[in-house]
């Protein structure tokens, strides 16, 4: 008998709860990838994030190797083929059991209990484990047994549930029995991805579960301590990077945090106010995952605050442009956008100043920014991208203050005070004095402003 795993936002061997637990099962164990290709156009994946997918298949392929795991990679054109596929799979392996681990916005979800639905009426036990969240959607709640709308009080509950827990990652699975599956070779990888547009970023963005490991060991080595302070300044290295790497699961959260309490001695809280703030970055990614399954209408292209969706927007074709290409004539939101451009990444204070910008200042729907920042990110993930939108737009979560708006120079001034970013990606302001950079007079080859 064969134990089946269905590999997705998780591609890596350590930590891995759905390949761990196929492993124990006793069985011989088999992986799988299932590319969708009208999940690509449906969901908005950039470029430079489906081929950061396709070359860190081209390492796992290998790693699950070095265990006796072949992967199988699989593509079907649209979400309604997975389950058949995943049947007629399971059933040439002879397999007994499908393990995966669970995603949370609603496609995601719907698709999964139809693949648990088929497999089940023919007899193959379906196991759906936890990886993306260390507390699984709906065990937070408040006093009333409601979800929070609020941040500050479901972190609060979040580590009243998480800091009793031994906080202890699952290692790689032992080597397993061989069994008489191919493999994927990386020409038939590469053939899977060759229907759509792909960005070669791997100079900035190597691919790999080691990879991985060796920038938060960097992180915690020689930023975090100092992240506090640091964050939110662009210009600095003062962040770990690796959200890329939690978007497609070449780490995972509990091994994040796991690394994070070595360094502090086991400390939560009063340890190190860096390695705290930085623990708090990675609830907030959490709690973005809570929210797509508290409020299903953020999968939807709605706001989670209803009484928001009577704001009319704009749909200003001209400033969206601009935005989008870094022409604003506002110094820090052009920076961002060009390093967005260029890099597929953009720093996440930065990322708040321009979705405010888009959404306060030129008074653009937010769902227009929201996507486009997926059409762009190695590292768009929906939960956080949308969660971060919709904080942004006052749409969503902690909406008191109910309309905070970052003024784009004051928050320039304070956080790239000798405009070293600016001159980064907006060379032709590199002249101007650090008093001008930010709110720059006329300049030859630069735009004027598109608001006051």
């Amino acid at each position: 008998m064969t134990a089946l795993v269905w590999f997705r936002h998780d591609l890596r061997i350590n930590d891995n709860p759905a390949l761990f637990k196929a492993a124990e099962s006793g069985q011989g164990v088999v992986a799988v990838y299932v590319h969708c290709e009208a999940y690509v156009h449906q969901h908005t994946i950039a470029p430079a994030r489906l081929d950061f997918v396709r070359r860190h298949l081209h390492i796992l392929v290998n790693d699950l190797a070095s265990l006796n795991i072949s992967l199988q990679v699989i593509t079907v054109k649209k979400p309604a083929e997975i389950a058949p596929v995943l049947l007629h799979l399971a059933q040439q392996l002879q397999a007994s059991h499908l393990f995966f681990n669970a995603e949370y916005p609603i496609n995601e979800l719907n698709r999964d209990q139809s693949v648990n639905q088929l497999l089940r009426e023919h007899g193959i036990l379906v196991k759906r484990c936890h990886d993306r969240c260390i507390v699984p959607p709906g065990m937070i709640r408040n006093g009333q047994g409601d979800p929070y709308k609020v941040f500050t009080a479901f972190k609060k509950k979040w580590l009243q549930t998480v800091m009793p827990v031994r906080m202890t990652p699952y290692g790689a699975p032992p080597l397993q029995v061989v069994t008489n599956s191919k493999r994927a070779s990386v020409k038939e990888i590469d053939q899977v991805f060759a229907a759509h547009d792909l960005r070669d970023l791997s100079e900035l963005w190597p691919a790999g579960e080691q990879e991985a490991y060796r920038r938060l060991d960097l992180f915690i080595e020689k930023s975090i301590t100092r992240y506090q302070e640091q964050r939110d300044f662009p210009a600095i290295d003062g962040t770990s990077t690796l959200s890329p790497y939690l978007a497609v699961g070449a780490i995972s959260p509990r091994q994040a945090i796991a690394a994070v309490l070595v360094f502090t001695h086991g400390e939560w809280e009063g340890g190190n106010a860096g390695a705290n703030c930085w623990i708090g970055e990675l609830i907030w990614r959490e709690f973005y995952q809570h929210v797509v399954v508290d409020f299903p209408q953020v999968c939807k292209r709605k706001a989670m605050q209803a009484y928001t969706e009577a704001f009319p927007w704009s749909y200003d074709k001209t400033f969206f442009k601009a935005w989008c290409e870094g022409k604003t004539g506002i110094p820090i939101v052009d920076a961002a956008m060009r390093q967005l451009n260029a890099t597929g990444w953009m720093h996440n204070r930065l990322r708040m100043v321009v979705a405010m910008f888009l959404t306060k200042n030129c008074q653009i729907d937010w769902r227009l920014g929201e996507e486009y920042f997926m059409s762009q990110l190695v590292d768009g993930d929906f939960a956080a991208n949308n969660g971060g939108w919709q904080w942004s737009a006052s749409t969503g979560t902690d909406a008191a203050p109910y309309f905070p708006i970052f003024n784009p120079v004051r928050q320039s001034e304070r956080f790239d005070s000798q405009g070293e970013f600016i001159r980064q990606w907006v060379p032709e302001l590199a002249h101007l004095s650090n008093r001008q950079i930010h709110n720059p007079p006329a300049t030859p080859g630069y735009p004027a402003p598109l608001v006051d």
